[in-house]
């Protein structure tokens, strides 16, 4: 049914048989997890949508579901195919739960600032945070927006660096820091997730790894023979002559890693020797020799040349480290640059993040802090639904247990069941726990977002050259550098790009804000002209929307 809305009151009816296109909306929900995927936190969003489209007297035609665990780009194509349908389809709506369930990216802010700027009449939604954003939006709705959007994708930045240092802890305990590997099998082992191998498999595998260094076979012929002998691939098919072929040159069938270039000694159980290893390698022609970086200098791969846009090369002579273009396609930048050159300009583009204008902190601060109830609340939902699954399933458990004892099943049934109710348990308790940690961790990193942001030249100069490296990776995608007038021209990355336009344009600058003592919210003033006071904070999210 369509929807006619008059002098701000909405009437139900029919214009003949079409739709009054403004009143159709999509929604839009975003899961994280496997457990939000199977069904709990899906419907939750659903029914939000759902229940504010009467509200607002909308109709929602379709719904999009972005799967975080998918690759970024499925999560992409999502996006945009939601994207395409609202302007195929001239829909004028968009309803989502909240920001940071509608986007976790720059890019894709900045396509809905655009959409919403091509149409007066185009809104977008947000169910919790109250909020209708659309092209006559107030400034600092906008703002509050940017700010939440930027906290977003920092916080998933920030859970994919936790990841990777995950990673290099178990490089340094010689560990293969991915979970997979094919004739190996995953366990848990003093609370640590390790490879070992996976029986008939690895037996398997190894038998193919010996039978081809005896030069008797191709690989070709190898997999035929394998495939005979029982050898499968995951999917239950013969393993393919290519994929044979990366099994016979991965060194970590006999004790060693690849992990981004570099070659580790593992900790895990080998399957064939080394000097096996080395025979086949003979036997393909193919030599796969380890590389090994001897230095990691500060800005080694952060540093290019301004001119030609190559890497920077940093070497150390006489003691000090020096830094220069290869003269890639006949760069006009010659001699060199030192590295103790380029660390106070560092620290001044680290200067350049520090708010002065106390009504932008309070922004800042505030936008945070609705940041932290918003996740908090949404965090400690999920936990109660799981909890709620858990009881159920400790329930099955129980119920189970008295069947068994009243013999109305038999054992084989109990065996069953007891295994299929166990595991579903287990996976309610591991994910209340992820959660659990979710909640902690989306408070240290919004906090770490303004706090790193105000003390990042005090830390940087403090810190250690590990540490500098870090901090310098978090806050900068790359730092162009004019070796003939030792300039640098750092690019932010994204959040922090944000963060230092603002602080640019309200340091210096007459941009007033005023406190609305009811709601303890910022606006700007009006004014007869907002035109240039408006634009100014418009343009400084150059990412988001069009200047």
């Amino acid at each position: 049914m369509a929807f006619l809305r008059l002098n701000g009151r909405s009437f139900k009816g029919y214009l003949g048989t079409k739709y009054i296109m403004d009143n159709i909306a999509v929604g839009l929900k975003r899961v994280s997890t496997k457990e939000q995927a199977d069904g709990y936190s899906l419907e939750s969003q659903g029914k939000g949508n759902d229940h504010y489209a009467i509200k607002e007297d909308l109709n929602i035609k379709k719904s999009f579901t972005i799967h975080e665990s998918a690759s970024k780009s499925e999560q992409r194509k999502t996006f945009m195919e939601m994207m395409a349908y609202v302007e195929r389809h001239d829909i004028k709506h968009i309803i989502c739960e909240k920001v940071d369930r509608f986007s976790r990216s720059i890019k894709e802010a900045k396509l809905i600032y655009d959409w919403l700027q091509e149409d007066e009449k185009r809104n977008i939604h947000f169910i919790k945070e109250s909020l209708v954003v659309n092209k006559f939006s107030k400034s600092h709705d906008k703002l509050n927006l940017n700010i939440k959007v930027a906290l977003a994708q920092f916080y998933a930045d920030n859970l994919s660096e936790e990841v990777k240092k995950g990673q290099q802890e178990k490089l340094e305990q010689k560990w293969y820091p991915s979970g997979k590997k094919f004739g190996y099998k995953a366990v848990q082992e003093n609370s640590k997730h390790i490879l070992i191998p996976d029986g008939t498999t690895s037996t398997l595998l190894k038998r193919a790894l010996e039978l081809f260094s005896t030069g008797n076979y191709s690989v070709k012929t190898l997999s035929e023979k394998m495939y005979g002998d029982g050898l499968r691939s995951k999917k239950g098919f013969k393993v393919a002559t290519g994929r044979l072929y990366a099994y016979l040159t991965d060194p970590f069938y006999y004790g060693q890693f690849f992990w981004n270039g570099q070659l580790y000694e593992g900790k895990h159980t080998p399957l064939i020797s080394e000097q096996i290893y080395l025979r086949n390698q003979s036997l393909l022609k193919r030599k796969n020799a380890p590389k090994y970086t001897l230095h990691a200098h500060l800005f080694k791969g952060l540093t290019e040349c301004v001119s030609c846009s190559h890497s920077i090369t940093w070497e150390t002579q006489k003691g000090k480290l020096y830094g220069y273009c290869n003269g890639y396609k006949n760069c006009s930048q010659k001699g060199s640059v030192k590295e103790a050159d380029i660390n106070p300009k560092i620290i001044e583009s680290l200067g350049k993040l520090e708010i002065k204008n106390k009504r932008l902190s309070e922004w800042v601060r505030k936008a945070i802090k609705e940041g932290h109830q918003d996740e908090m609340e949404y965090q400690e939902d999920v936990i109660k639904q799981l909890e709620e699954r858990l009881s159920q399933a400790q329930k099955r458990l129980d119920n189970l247990l008295d069947m068994r004892v009243d013999e109305q099943i038999d054992g084989g049934t109990y065996k069953k069941k007891f295994k299929q109710y166990s595991e579903e348990k287990d996976k309610i308790t591991e994910s209340i726990n992820q959660h659990s940690h979710l909640q902690v961790k989306h408070v240290k990193y919004s906090v770490a977002f303004y706090e790193l942001s105000q003390r990042a030249r005090k830390i940087y100069y403090k810190a250690k050259p590990d540490g500098k490296r870090d901090l310098v990776e978090l806050v900068f995608t790359s730092i162009p550098v004019e070796i003939n007038t030792m300039a640098i021209t750092p690019v932010y990355t994204k959040p922090f790009e944000i963060l230092a336009e603002l602080v640019r344009l309200t340091n210096n600058s007459n941009v007033e804000f005023k406190e609305d003592t009811k709601d303890a919210t910022f606006e700007l003033p009006e004014k007869d002209d907002m035109t240039v006071q408006t634009n100014e904070f418009l343009h400084a999210h150059p990412e988001l929307r069009r200047g």
